[in-house]
């Protein structure tokens, strides 16, 4: 089975593409990696929570899920939403899963800085990037990061909507995408909807 990887800075749209694509391709899943990240968390202090990748627990916990899920879900492509700049930590979930012998499209979605800063805002809950400042703080090093070779393939999206995103992502990746049968408003509730169904509460 396919996976399609969708990284890209904080903020920079990969949940709002990937449940673009499970709406449009027929037995999709997404398989968000954040949520182990969470629950690792959750299990330690406040005084000791860092980067959860930083854990070994989560890379292989990521690896082994994700390896079950595409060995195991023959009904469409399976879609990761996930920021990874770490070139190790990327050998130890993309590549991995690729050594395995998976079908695997990494996507980076990049965009300018201040694009990204808009859309952080957009989503801080009326308080601004006040809200994102972990992003904030990340994304010099994450916009430098993501431009390298090994993170290809690039997508741009400053200038693109959130299902023409998916579309480019689609046609790259080899997915027949369904029609997009929404309007502009119809869409703006469902990325509204989108945003407040993945709200970060640790």
């Amino acid at each position: 089975m396919t996976l399609i990887w969708l990284n890209g800075p904080f903020g920079g749209g990969k949940t709002q593409t990937a449940y673009e694509l499970r709406r449009r391709v027929p037995g999709s899943v997404v398989c968000d990696p954040e949520h182990p990240g969470f629950g690792l968390h959750r299990m330690m202090p406040p005084a000791l929570r860092g980067d959860f990748q930083d854990l070994a627990a989560w890379r292989q916990g990521v690896y082994e899920v994700l390896d079950l899920v595409l060995r195991r879900h023959a009904d469409g492509p399976v879609i990761a939403p996930m920021t990874v700049v770490e070139p190790g930590y990327f050998a130890d979930t993309v590549g991995r899963l690729r050594g395995a012998g998976h079908e695997v499209h990494h996507f980076a979605l990049l965009a300018d800085r201040a694009t990204v800063l808009r859309r952080l805002s957009e989503r801080g809950l009326g308080r601004g990037l006040k809200r994102e400042s972990f992003a904030v703080a990340k994304l010099d090093h994450c916009l430098e990061r993501l431009r390298e070779p090994e993170f290809a393939e690039h997508v741009t999206t400053d200038r693109l909507t959130v299902p023409q995103v998916a579309e480019r992502v689609a046609g790259a990746a080899g997915v027949r995408l369904l029609p997009n049968r929404y309007g502009p408003v119809r869409h703006r509730l469902v990325r509204a909807w989108t945003g407040v169904r993945h709200i970060r509460a640790l």
